[in-house]
Formats: C-alpha cells, sequence, structure tokens
C-alpha cells in the first residue's frame, strides 16, 4: 500500500469507533468534536497511521475498503448494502473477463463492486434512467477509481433498449420493476447468461418470479434474502449486537436457457 497523498479517500477513526470518510486535500481541515487535524498531517503518512488532533484525541488513518465507502459515502439513490452486495457477486457468479450489464447506477455502490469482479480484461456497461442519479454516481465513481475506469461504459437510459446490443454474460437490475425486461431479456440475453435482481418488496419480487416462469426461458429460479448480526467479543464475554442489519432487499437468481419444455 502507497502512502496517502492528495485526492485519495482516508477513513479515520477515533477512540469510540466512530468514523469519518474524507477526501485529502492540500490545506483541507477535518474537525470533530475533540478539535481537529490538518490534512497535510495525514498527507505522505502510511496506511494504518495513528494521529492526534488538536485537542489530544486518537484518530487511526486508514485506506477505506469498499465495504467502508459504501456505507460512508454521499448517497443520491439508496444504495445496496455490503452484505447484499458480496451476494450478488457470488450468486450471479461475476468474474474476471465477463461483460455485464447492469441498472440502475443509482448510487454507484454496486457498480463499484462489479467493476472489481469483471477486472481489467471484462466489461461492464452501467445504465441510469434518472440524469441526475447518473450524474451522482459518476462523481462517486471517480473519486473512488480515481477517475473512470477504460472499461467502465456508463449510459442514460432504458436498460431494456441496450440488452440486445450488448449480450451481455450477466445482467444485474437494481430496478423498481425488473419484470418489465423480461421480454427483452429473452430477446438479447445468451443461452446460458446469468440474471440477477434485486427489489425490496414481496410484490415486487412476486411479478418478477411470474415474469421469469411465464417466459419459459429461464431456469433454476432461487429467491432469497441475506441478514447481517455482529457479535460483540470482549473477553469471556460473547453475545450478539443488540441491533442487526435485517431484511433489505430481495435477490433473484436464474439462468437463461433455450426455450423450455414441460415434459
Amino acid at each position: 500500500m502507497s502512502d496517502f497523498a492528495k485526492g485519495d479517500s482516508c477513513l479515520l477513526t477515533d477512540n469510540k469507533g466512530r468514523q469519518f470518510l474524507l477526501t485529502l486535500e492540500e490545506g483541507g481541515t477535518f474537525h470533530y468534536h475533540n478539535g481537529y487535524l490538518s490534512h497535510d498531517e495525514i498527507i505522505g503518512q502510511p496506511d494504518g497511521a495513528v494521529l492526534q488532533s488538536s485537542l489530544g484525541g486518537r484518530l487511526v488513518a486508514l485506506k477505506p475498503r469498499m465495504s467502508d465507502y459504501v456505507l460512508k459515502m454521499r448517497r443520491g439513490a439508496q444504495v445496496i448494502y455490503p452484505k447484499d452486495l458480496g451476494a450478488i457477486l457470488v450468486w450471479g457468479d461475476i468474474a474476471p473477463g465477463l461483460t455485464v450489464l447492469e441498472a440502475g447506477t443509482g448510487s454507484g455502490a454496486l457498480t463499484m463492486g462489479l467493476l472489481r469482479a469483471v477486472g481489467a480484461g471484462g466489461r461492464l456497461i452501467s445504465v441510469e434512467l434518472r440524469p441526475d442519479h447518473a450524474a451522482h454516481a459518476q462523481r462517486t465513481l471517480e473519486s473512488f477509481f480515481g477517475g473512470i475506469p477504460a472499461n467502465l461504459d456508463l449510459r442514460i437510459g432504458d436498460v431494456a433498449e441496450v440488452i440486445s446490443e450488448v449480450a451481455p454474460d450477466r445482467l444485474v437490475l437494481d430496478l423498481p420493476e425488473p419484470f418489465s425486461v423480461v421480454e427483452a431479456a429473452v430477446a438479447g440475453l445468451p443461452s446460458g447468461a446469468v440474471w440477477i435482481s434485486y427489489v425490496p418488496t414481496v410484490p415486487q419480487v412476486q411479478q418478477t418470479a411470474e415474469a421469469l416462469h411465464q417466459s419459459g426461458c429461464f431456469y433454476g429460479m432461487r429467491h432469497f434474502e441475506v441478514l447481517h448480526r455482529e457479535w460483540k467479543v470482549e473477553g469471556r464475554s460473547v453475545r450478539p449486537n443488540h441491533q442487526m442489519v435485517g431484511h433489505t432487499g430481495f435477490i433473484t437468481v436464474a439462468r437463461k436457457t433455450q426455450p423450455l419444455r414441460d415434459s
């Protein structure tokens, strides 16, 4: 890991575990309840440096992991939580070298994970219907990656209109009505491609399942949610936290096939 430089993201954590995400600027200053810390004191320091605020507060400076960035970044649309993002990458079988089509871009959290997973040899096309969300996501992605990577294609529009053009290996949908995309997916996805969609409510997942089933071209459908609970481990005291991240959304996964015939 290189030392902190101007323009880097930095995650500061105080002695009570409170975290603050900032972008380092020459002459900039971080202020919080226990004084301030100049950005210039962070620039040039190694990842994991322990620093002191003007009032003697301890601050640990770390380069944020993607999970840190997703939870602390400024949001436009609601972000997909890391617990769901991980499941999408694994169940969607997002792998290096693949071509992935995503909609919508939203705040860009899922886009980050997808782009890392396809690697430099893969390609990600991300389509967002709302120009304001697209603009916000572009700023977020530029900040996280230090620019827009060459293998990321950001578009504004309707994903249904580009599926046949892209013919992706994976179709990842974070949309209110993914069921409206099924017809275009049948026409444009190659056989063997993976469909994965994310919706927050039961009626949405029901309509998605019905549309996929009625198309006669999707196999092995699964619908699930991911629950996340952390534990406190302090000496001999080991117990679950009182709060957990419960339901956030339903994930639907299916494989595109040639037309199925009931036997």
